[in-house]
């Protein structure tokens, strides 16, 4: 029997899962009477917490005798919390999930008395392993971990108490992995990290996550894609800058870590950027490669937030020419600075963030406006849904190609959430 393992929240764990899909199984967890069901959680919000809770709940209903094992970012920060649940039976820490012994602390491997709760000290984690992955399970492309953790303490933030500081995969052992899903027949991977641009510092020669990139384009030529997951703009280094100009295989979309379009606020939240430097990078990278869409995240109602600050997020949607938004209306996360701050009542901190996606939608109805007429390369998902170069989502009619492949189409609308093309196959036999 198959390990259920439900995952929640960024593409870093999406990753992490698939190992952990490969060390429950070689721990044995598939061979329990009942099955096993392990919830990879997320901490990133209130509500990602709220979510992991409810479906635990609700899959020791519907599995009375399965094994229930919680672990990832919820569980590294409020590991007491998940212990008292009685529905779990084993909360595991986030470095410790991706080794197979960690889940055979179960009293069916021999041990009657144990600690449920086996959270350690994240900080003390000082190294990345590779964890090689051959497939990464009902997925077009594959993801690959070079970077966990972070240094930064935003004051909004409690990924770095799940994750620990900032450490990198070897350049070595990061490229093989990219070649060794490329020789599987992945056409496009996906670098994640927690603080992807802090990539390489810790490690000897210092490297940058742009000669990383450079790195694996040189020496994975079989590979047609290479996207980066989500950069903070201001670490952008010169070699990232030269192959954004340089390197069509690295794909022309960039989600920016923005946070904000106040610079005040900004700085209230510690982020190391201004409003202008966005906006600067954004101009810059659309001179290298004119292709280029951007993303980002922005929090709407955080403290202290005035209707002026608010105006300034509204403004930097426009400013940077953002094509994708996630909004995420601000969440105190207890133990974090911000948490403290003077905070907004909730109706208007919703207002705000209704009003930010009302802009996300019109940005992207913008960005599905310019590519009409033009021809696009796509790599299918699922049933001719798939994603263009830069990102957008895009139906496919007239295409019987499998997930995985790329297509070349030409756009000829949309009906207002995505894309619509016909394969260019399709038009030439018309």
């Amino acid at each position: 029997m198959a390990v259920d393992i439900v995952t929640f929240g960024c593409r870093l764990n999406t990753y992490e899962s698939e190992v952990m899909r490969r060390e429950t199984e070689a721990a044995g967890l598939g061979e329990l009477d009942g099955g096993a069901i392990v919830f990879n959680t997320c901490a990133v919000t209130g509500e990602a917490v709220r979510q992991a809770r409810q479906a635990i709940r609700k899959a020791r209903r519907e599995n009375p005798d399965a094994r229930i094992i919680v672990t990832g970012c919820a569980a590294q920060t409020e590991p007491g919390s998940f212990g008292g649940m009685e529905e779990v039976d084993l909360v595991i820490g986030n470095d410790d999930k991706l080794k197979a012994q960690s889940y055979r602390a179960l009293p069916e491997f021999g041990i009657n008395q144990f600690e449920k709760v086996r959270v350690n000290d994240i900080f003390e984690v000082t190294e990345t392993a590779s964890h090689m992955v051959d497939a990464i399970e009902g997925r077009a492309r594959a993801f690959v971990q070079v970077q966990n953790g972070c240094d930064h303490r935003c004051t909004f933030c409690i990924i770095p108490y799940g994750r620990g500081n900032s450490r990198s995969v070897p350049m070595g052992a990061a490229v093989d992995q990219v070649k060794r899903l490329a020789e599987n027949g992945y056409r496009e991977v996906v670098l994640t990290g927690v603080d992807l641009t802090s990539y390489g510092p810790d490690l000897p020669g210092k490297p940058s996550l742009g000669r990383l990139v450079r790195a694996i384009l040189r020496d994975v030529p079989e590979l047609d894609r290479l996207r980066l997951s989500s950069i903070d703009s201001i670490e952008a280094d010169e070699d990232l800058m030269e192959a954004i100009a340089t390197e069509p295989r690295l794909m022309p979309h960039f989600h920016l870590s923005l946070q904000h379009g106040d610079n005040l606020i900004l700085k209230r939240m510690k982020r190391r950027h201004a409003r202008e430097d966005s906006i600067a990078f954004c101009e810059d990278v659309r001179r290298l490669r004119p292709d280029a869409a951007f993303g980002a995240d922005i929090i709407a109602g955080f403290p202290t937030e005035t209707d002026e600050h608010f105006e300034n997020s509204l403004k930097i949607v426009e400013e940077c020419g953002l094509a994708h938004l996630h909004v995420f209306p601000f969440s105190p996360r207890e133990g974090t600075p911000a948490a403290r701050m003077p905070q907004l009542p909730r109706e208007i901190v919703k207002e705000r963030a209704k009003s930010l996606r009302e802009a996300a939608d019109a940005a992207w109805l913008r960005h599905m406006e310019r590519l009409i007429g033009t021809q696009q390369n796509v790599l299918i998902e699922r049933d001719r849904i798939g994603r263009t170069e830069d990102f957008s989502l895009v139906e496919v009619a007239g295409s019987a190609a499998a997930p995985g492949e790329i297509v070349p189409v030409m756009v000829d609308g949309h009906d207002g959430a995505k894309l619509t093309a016909k394969a260019a196959f399709a038009l030439a036999a018309e």
